[in-house]
């Protein structure tokens, strides 16, 4: 059969479903100032989609220090890898900051949180070491094991009890191979909101032999006294032997870095194929970086009124009956019960009579008969916002009751 002859019958699982959803329910345009309220389709809405945990990505300083260094530098320069001719002390300066900030002894500043993850854990491990994770990680995680070329395990979501069937397992094959033992988890779950075990997993440290890599995305910025993250939220920064986070939410950039012991970070830096092989990060993009960690470190106001909002938002939303799992971050995930037909109307109707635009999220990646909104909250979003959207969920969670949403195919807009 021809390549292109099998791509054109099998679209995939959401590929599917292009035609009738392109440009609304999935690629959709949301346009003008990154805010609370933003157009979609010529439409002003209410957004609870969008990464900028603290609000940072429209802040008067950073707006000023971007500007200036896009002004000063270009988005060219520097030219090249890290390590063949891109290094400059703005990017060495981040990464001593960020280690600084992260308790950990060095960093390495990766281009992309999805590439830079997958990269870091096909460099860890080789085919004498066993990989344990959490059924729940993220994709870039899963596709990072898929990788490895050893054994691999999984556990179920945050068990604690199989988590030490599985490290049993592994070292009864480590103990032939001679190899190790890897665990990653994550420190705030982005889809359901709920963390990681850290402090426990950590725990078993005590009877195994393994390192712990944790993605921190949601965490870095958000949890925590000083934002430090979910290690540190649940007392265990200094467990955590590979500390992942990323730019990409509370300081609403592009970027990520890798956090450890200086050993495994310059191993990491010679070794991680994704970084040696890719154009360095461009100067605005650092300094840009510089500004907004500085204001994560010097501002906790921007973290105590994103907190503010979530606690606003979650606690009313349970008091209206809404069933948010077990969520223990500013993840906001709301469950409902109806198939793909009833959530495409239900989400039509909040955008267009509701004026609310939120993330849908429908099998396969929930169950079938599950309906996920995802909602984001930030320290842009106001308690009049919180109150709106409460009474509208109220209305459309009616509305999915009396069966005005049932539908067999995707609604059309």
């Amino acid at each position: 059969m021809d390549l292109f002859e099998k791509i054109k019958h099998n679209r995939g699982p959401l590929g599917q479903h292009a035609k009738d959803a392109h440009g609304y329910f999935t690629f959709p345009k949301l346009e003008g100032e990154v805010a609370a309220h933003m157009k979609f389709r010529g439409k002003e809405v209410l957004g609870w989609s969008i990464n900028n945990y603290i609000g940072l990505a429209n802040h008067p300083e950073v707006r000023e220090a971007d500007a200036k260094a896009a002004a000063e530098w270009g988005l060219g320069y520097p030219m090249g890898s890290r390590m063949m001719s891109g290094n400059t002390n703005y990017h060495e300066k981040l990464e001593k900051e960020l280690s600084d900030f992260m308790q950990k002894e060095d960093t390495i500043l990766l281009n992309f949180g999805y590439q830079g993850m997958l990269s870091a854990i096909d460099a860890l491990v080789d085919r004498n070491d066993v990989i344990v994770y959490d059924a729940e990680s993220h994709a870039c995680i899963v596709d990072g094991v898929r990788l490895h070329q050893g054994k691999r395990f999984v556990f179920p979501h945050n068990d604690i009890e199989n988590l030490t069937k599985q490290l049993e397992r592994a070292e009864k094959i480590t103990e032939k191979t001679g190899g190790a033992v890897l665990v990653i988890t994550e420190g705030v779950f982005g889809m359901s909101g709920d963390m990681g075990k850290l402090d426990e997993i950590c725990a078993l440290k005590e009877k195994f032999e393994f390192r712990l890599f944790v993605d921190d995305a949601h965490g870095f910025g958000t949890m925590g006294k000083t934002g430090v993250g979910t290690g540190e939220h649940l007392n265990c920064q200094d467990g955590i032997d590979v500390y992942f986070g990323t730019f990409a939410k509370s300081m609403a950039l592009i970027g990520a870095f890798i956090s450890g012991n200086e050993n495994v970070i310059e191993y990491l830096r010679y070794n991680m194929r994704s970084q040696i092989f890719a154009k360095s990060l461009p100067i605005p993009l650092v300094i840009g970086a510089l500004k907004r960690l500085e204001l994560l470190r010097s501002k906790p106001e921007l973290k105590d009124k994103l907190w503010e909002i979530a606690n606003a938002l979650q606690s009313g939303l349970k008091e209206a009956g809404f069933n948010l799992g077990n969520t223990q971050s500013p993840v906001t995930p709301v469950f409902l019960n109806g198939g793909v037909g009833e959530a495409t109307n239900l989400t039509l109707d909040l955008r267009e009579n509701f004026g609310i635009f939120c993330s849908i999220v429908t099998y396969p990646v929930v169950p079938k008969g599950v309906i996920m909104l995802r909602l984001i909250p930030t320290a842009m979003h106001s308690l009049e916002d919180v109150k709106y959207t409460i009474e509208s969920f109220s209305k459309i969670k009616d509305k999915l009751a009396n069966g005005e949403y049932v539908s067999d195919t995707i609604a059309m807009h």
